[in-house]
Parts: structure tokens; sequence; C-alpha cells
């Protein structure tokens, strides 16, 4: 709640003193979201206030105000910007603006579910932001079931430049998974040097820069090997049919505490396929636990 508004955020922290509060500006209000009925949008592009913390916070990180609001953090080393989830998918999305300005490094926490097909709608949406303009792009999004009727698949992924270099799984019954990547920033600045310098010279509004004491990066760093492009194999869609609806099942099951399923057969195509996706589910688990998940 900011100047008793209720707004979606991200909140960003480093050494638990908190960076910046981030509203989201672009809200999901299609399909089956309803983000307008119960969050206002962020409307002040580049405009940063002032955000008053509640007691039970400033007694944990020692301070009393925090940035709120369109703005970037500048580290040591780079510029990072962020977006947050639908606003990816948006035809006048932040990164344009942030990579124009400079920002080499986007973040995305997501949450976005499986429909047929959409990884492949993700990961063109965030190789397209990163070529266009350059930059490394970290994807995160939310996994499992929440308790309602969609499931959410996963796909984190590191991108640079147009090119993945890491992502995690689209269907795993692993509660959290990390991925990590090691990456050369010069790369993005040449990459920008030579195609994009041009386009990168226009006048528009500056982002509001936050300084941070840290880096990502240390001197010695320059002696790692940098993660080279890899190919992203996608599921079939009939396989997605079965490993989606399988996963969500599990997941159901488990935060529900329950023993198990009553499936009932009546031999029509309806309880066969429903068959085939708890069959599905099982091998699913029995993987895990081979692997030795607990």
């Amino acid at each position: 709640m900011h100047h008793n508004v209720r707004y979606n955020c991200r909140v960003l922290f480093l050494n638990r003193k908190i960076l910046l509060i981030r509203p989201k500006m672009l809200m999901a209000n299609h399909g089956i979201y309803r983000e307008m009925r119960w969050f206002s949008p962020w409307s002040r592009l580049r405009q940063v206030e002032e955000y008053f913390l509640p007691r039970m916070i400033q007694g944990v990180t020692g301070q009393d105000t925090v940035p709120f609001g369109d703005c970037v953090l500048s580290t040591k080393d780079t510029c990072i910007g962020t977006e947050i989830c639908a606003e990816l998918w948006n035809p006048n999305s932040p990164h344009i603006q942030m990579g124009l300005d400079g920002v080499e490094i986007f973040t995305n926490s997501s949450a976005s579910h499986h429909e047929l097909r959409k990884a492949d709608q993700r990961v063109n949406l965030i190789k397209s932001a990163t070529t266009k303009s350059g930059g490394i792009y970290l994807y995160a999004n939310q996994r499992g079931c929440d308790g309602d009727r969609v499931y959410y698949d996963g796909c984190a992924m590191v991108v640079i430049n147009g090119d993945v270099v890491a992502h995690g799984a689209q269907f795993s019954l692993d509660d959290v998974e990390v991925i990590t990547a090691t990456l050369d920033l010069e790369d993005v600045r040449s990459y920008r040097g030579e195609l994009c310098q041009p386009h990168m010279e226009g006048e528009h509004k500056s982002c509001h820069r936050i300084k941070v004491d840290f880096s990502l990066s240390s001197p010695n760093d320059i002696y790692l090997p940098t993660h080279q492009p890899i190919q992203w194999h996608f599921h079939t869609p009939e396989e997605e049919i079965s490993l989606g609806p399988a996963c969500w099942l599990w997941d159901y099951l488990r935060r529900s505490g329950q023993g198990g399923f009553l499936l009932p057969l009546s031999g029509g195509v309806d309880s066969s396929s429903t068959a085939c996706i708890v069959h599905c589910m099982c091998v699913l688990l029995c993987q895990a636990v081979n692997d030795g998940s607990e």
C-alpha cells in the first residue's frame, strides 16, 4: 500500500536491506487473470517516490524509507533493471527503454501458467528482447499448482544477446530449481556497440538509478570460461498434454495432504485419458524417487 493505493510489487534486497520497491506498471487482465480487480498499475514512468516502511520492517532493516517506483540499480560493474511477469508480453515492454538507456541485465519474476506451446512463445519473446538491443535476461517463473485449476511450468532461463545459455525444466516435481550461468558483460557492450549504437543515442527520459555499493563480478572472474549458447528442445504437444496435468495432479495431491486419488473407470475415452495422465504422474514420481528426491 503506497498512499493508500494497492500495488503488485517486486522488492529487491541486499544483505538485509531493501534496495527498492518496484511496482508493476502493466497489468495482466485477460484470460484467467484479473489483476485490475485487486491492484492499480504504477503509471508514473521514470518517477520514484519515498515509501515509508512499516515499523515492524524498520526494526529489521534499520531503514525508515526506501525508493518506490520505476527505477533501476547501478552496481559498481553494471546496471540492472526489472520487469514483472506480463510486462514482457506487452508491446511497450519496460526492457525496451531500459536497454536504450544502457541497462545491461534485465530480470523478470513471473507467474506464467502452462498452456499448450506457450513455452515456445516465452523463449521467442526473451530471445527477441535481447536480440534487438543486446543484454542479459534472467527469467524466473513459478512452478507447481497453487490450489487453483492452473499449473505453472517453470522454464527459467538465462539469455544473452538472443542466445539461450542455460534453462530449467518445463515439467518437474522439484519445488525449486536454480540455474546459473557465467557470462561476460563485455559481450553485451561489444554487441551494442556494433549493432545498436545509432539507436541508443536518441532522446528519451533516463531511468532513475539507485547506486549500490556492490559488484556482481570480481577481478579474478576474467579467467572463468563463459557459458555457450545451447539449443532448447521443446516437448511435443502430446508430451505437454500428459506431463502438464500429471505434474498438476501430484502437486495438488501433495498440498492437499491426502493419501491418493480415486479413479473410476467407465471404459470411455474420458476415463481412459485420465488413467493415462495418472499413469504419467506415477512414472514421474517413481523417477523422482529413483533420483534420490526426498
